[in-house]
């Protein structure tokens, strides 16, 4: 991790443009705790100094206390706020709706913009290939913006998912090839799993145990050579993330016979005669999926043989993890901004309103804890050293609980008619997509061992 990204994780925004109950992004303390003090029992959390004043949970506006002088945040400067600025300007609840109607379901200008000129789509690629080679935290701190606006867009598929697939396993010539359209946010890619991608990226079990990606049965899609020497793909794979429009597509498929079953990843381009691809209903308008079906679709080998093709998508996986978490703890600030908001404007009329007023306070400072928890699980994973142990998948359930959470209680405030539902479909469907969160704990602790008797 370069400097940069180490300071990206230890200072506050200066000036943040919308003070949020989550406040601006900080590592956990290593020292003295910074906190606000309890409130007394009995009594609703304290307001925050300055203007306007207000009775609920609300962050102050300015940066918190600090140990010692508060640095520039390089990371804050160059993506943080340029990408609020963006998201808050083409991304509202109205503008995403409008975004997931389309044919591509994003909004293509926007996507534009954020591969060119803030450089998302390209942030943790090598320089080599057009990328800006930046640490993992820096795509977390992009991950929670987009996840606060909950904006449909590529970046999930593309950049977290695909891309370090391309990166690990490409040959020379595949990399030259794509990672600079990728970089440049021309080229979108999807990753199709017929198992499910949690299963695939190792999120909720062993993706080494069994044939998950067909392994001679019905269902799954296998991979057989052709008379040419390449290979042809049959079968196919519900639930892929930005499937119906990606310019790419990255298939895990069943390859060989008993002797040498194995899974490898393909490279099938939009255009590819056999391939149908079709949207599907989804839970979450801004998380678009579809159905993949290969009919004997002509494809090319991501890599060469022998490539350890589950270890990169397991170490694929964990990664991918903290991004989710820092969109759900994005996701979850946001809405935790609405709920402070509507508290602090409301009056009791009557001591029983005073009594239901007061405890709903109470419980959206619960929240705003649970939130701040999550999000120092998550950049304390994203700054995990190599793939790390399985601290990805812990931090997102723990911030898909947060969000579900923070979802739930702001709907019982607000309703329906603020856009808060997304909020609340976002997190069941990454649930359905990557979890469920006792799911995620329990690989984890398989992984590492936590549960594993000693040896006597």
């Amino acid at each position: 991790m370069d400097a940069a990204d180490n300071a990206a994780l230890n200072a506050p925004l200066a000036e943040p443009p919308i003070a949020t109950p989550a406040g601006p992004l900080a590592a956990p303390p290593a020292g003295p705790s910074t906190a606000r003090p309890a409130a007394a029992e009995g009594e609703p959390p304290a307001a925050p100094a300055g203007p306007p004043p207000t009775r609920g949970p609300v962050a102050p506006a300015g940066p918190p206390p600090t140990r010692g002088p508060v640095a520039p945040l390089a990371e804050e400067q160059e993506f943080r706020r340029p990408l609020r600025d963006l998201l808050t300007e083409r991304a509202g609840p109205h503008a995403n709706r409008a975004a997931t109607a389309t044919p591509e379901g994003y909004d293509t200008a926007l996507w534009a913009r954020m591969a060119d000129p803030l450089g998302l789509a390209g942030l943790t690629l090598p320089a080599e290939y057009g990328g800006a080679g930046r640490a993992p935290t820096a795509l977390a701190l992009a991950c929670e913006e987009t996840g606060r606006a909950l904006a449909p867009s590529p970046l999930l598929a593309t950049t977290v998912l695909a891309a370090p697939l391309l990166a690990a396993l490409g040959t020379p010539a595949q990399r030259a090839d794509l990672l600079p359209r990728v970089a440049d946010g021309s080229l979108t890619c999807a990753l199709a799993a017929p198992a499910g991608i949690a299963h695939a990226l190792g999120l909720t079990g062993d993706n080494t145990a069994g044939h998950w990606s067909g392994g001679g049965r019905a269902g799954g899609i296998q991979a057989a050579r052709a008379e040419d020497g390449g290979w042809r793909l049959y079968g196919e794979a519900a639930r892929v993330i930005d499937g119906h429009s990606a310019g790419l597509l990255l298939v895990a498929a069943h390859a060989g016979g008993f002797a040498r079953s194995r899974t490898l990843l393909f490279l099938v381009p939009a255009d590819a005669p056999g391939l149908v691809r079709t949207r599907e209903p989804a839970l979450d308008l801004t998380r678009t999926q579809a159905t993949v079906q290969f009919r004997d679709t002509a494809a090319e080998l991501l890599g060469e043989e022998p490539a350890d093709v589950l270890g990169a998508l397991a170490a694929t996986g964990r990664a991918a993890a903290v991004m989710l978490a820092a969109e759900a703890v994005g996701a979850a600030a946001a809405a935790l901004d609405r709920a402070a908001g509507q508290l602090g404007g409301r009056e009791p009329s009557a001591r029983s309103a005073a009594g239901s007023l007061h405890a709903a306070r109470h419980r959206v400072a619960e929240l705003f804890v649970q939130v701040e928890a999550a999000r120092s699980l998550t950049y304390c994973a994203a700054r995990e050293p190599g793939p790390g142990p399985d601290g990805g998948p812990l931090a997102l359930a723990h911030a898909l609980e947060a969000l579900r959470a923070t979802a739930e209680e702001v709907l019982r405030l607000h309703g329906t008619d603020t856009g808060d539902d997304l909020s609340f479909k976002r997190a069941a469907s990454d649930e359905l997509l990557f979890g469920p969160a006792r799911r995620l704990r329990a690989r984890a602790a398989e992984r590492t061992g936590l549960f594993r008797e000693e040896a006597a």
